[in-house]
């Protein structure tokens, strides 16, 4: 196990600043400081608000880390933060942090795509991913179906949002309800004690002549909305377990339904299901129904590893190390819409200099 490579990551996409420890596939430690107390004021996260509290964040959750997995910052054998995708000010925090760490410690450095992270992580429980790896991430930015024959450097689109995420879809119903922020667990809560079948929401994009692998949940956003409006303005009781089951279902149905079917058309016997919407309980009981009924085995994180963290930057990070990628430069980017296509961010040949800090390093 020492032999194997011990990687720092850090992911500040959104609202959670998040630092894992990996050593290989085995997880070490992993640090969560979210702000998403401030935000839900706001019913929704704020850019600028999560960017001021990933600085103050930052320094505290790695030496948390650090103290946690039991190791010191000079035995790292690499430095990952998320590129990109997710908000610009806060991938920059991110991004500088890490930058700071590597050079002060004279360790390599490694851009990564959170999309490929939230794919990569599930190596820490289940172990190495079968190549090809279709994976499924749902999340409050992202809902795609993405192949991949190798994680650190070929991952292929196959389907995503064409308007709201599933993650995003989840908040707004859950605002309407006047059930608060976040709602993809407020929503599951309120759904396990209703019908599922009570009302007949719409599928989006599931027509013969629709795209096979990609979502949308705008109308079905709308069709919810006003079936509650009509209740109110008709001085009805909305059903709010009801509502939020029948909605929940529209959601899952479609993601695992395409999602099983791009297993079957592409020969994939097995699918990853990632992104902070994975730890919705439907989703995981309807995706393990449909896979064990297809011959498709299924591959969850425990929930806590769903949702953004570090531990899925570092997870990435270590196998970008175990297969000599070749590191991120100084120039290292904070790009808010880095293509999946990009699992990491090498440097420019003409620039670089990420050894440059050598042996003798700044860090005490």
């Amino acid at each position: 196990m020492a032999d194997e490579p011990l990687v720092l990551g850090i992911e500040t996409s959104c609202d959670e600043t998040g630092v894992g420890l990996v050593r290989g596939t085995t997880l070490l430690a992993d640090a969560v400081a979210s702000s998403v107390d401030e935000h839900a004021r706001f019913g929704g996260v704020v850019p600028e608000v999560a960017s001021r509290a990933h600085l103050e964040a930052m320094v505290p959750t790695i030496d948390r880390a650090l103290k946690e997995a039991g190791v010191s910052a000079r035995d790292l054998d690499g430095i990952a933060v998320t590129a990109g995708p997710g908000l610009a000010g806060a991938l920059l925090v991110g991004v500088s942090a890490a930058k700071a760490y590597a050079y002060a410690l004279g360790k390599p450095l490694y851009g990564v795509n959170h999309l490929a992270s939230h794919i990569c992580v599930d190596q820490l429980e289940h172990g190495p991913l079968p190549e090809p790896t279709m994976a499924l991430l749902v999340s409050g930015g992202h809902s795609s179906l993405l192949l991949s024959s190798d994680i650190t450097s070929d991952v292929r689109p196959m389907g995503a949002t064409i308007d709201d995420a599933a993650g995003e879809a989840f908040d707004k119903i859950a605002r309407v309800l006047n059930l608060g922020f976040p709602g993809g667990p407020v929503i599951d809560r309120y759904a396990k004690e209703g019908d599922p079948n009570a009302i007949p929401f719409p599928r989006g994009l599931t027509g013969p002549r629709d795209p096979a692998y990609d979502f949308s949940f705008s109308g079905l956003k709308t069709a919810v909305a006003r079936w509650i409006e009509a209740k109110r303005a008709a001085g009805e009781e909305v059903p709010v377990r009801d509502v939020a089951a029948s909605f929940q279902e529209a959601v899952v149905d479609v993601l695992t339904r395409k999602a099983v079917r791009a297993c079957k058309d592409e020969g994939v016997d097995h699918l990853m299901i990632g992104g902070g919407v994975a730890a919705n309980s439907r989703l995981r009981a309807l995706a393990r129904e449909r896979c064990e009924a297809a011959g498709i085995r299924l591959r969850v994180p425990r929930p806590k590893l769903c949702t953004d963290n570090g531990a899925m930057v570092a997870a990435l990070g270590a196998e970008m190390v175990a297969r000599n990628r070749a590191a991120s430069g100084w120039d290292l980017p904070a790009d808010s819409s880095l293509p999946v296509t990009e699992p990491h961010v090498p440097a420019v040949p003409a620039h670089d200099h990420v050894h440059e800090a050598g042996e003798e390093n700044l860090y005490s």
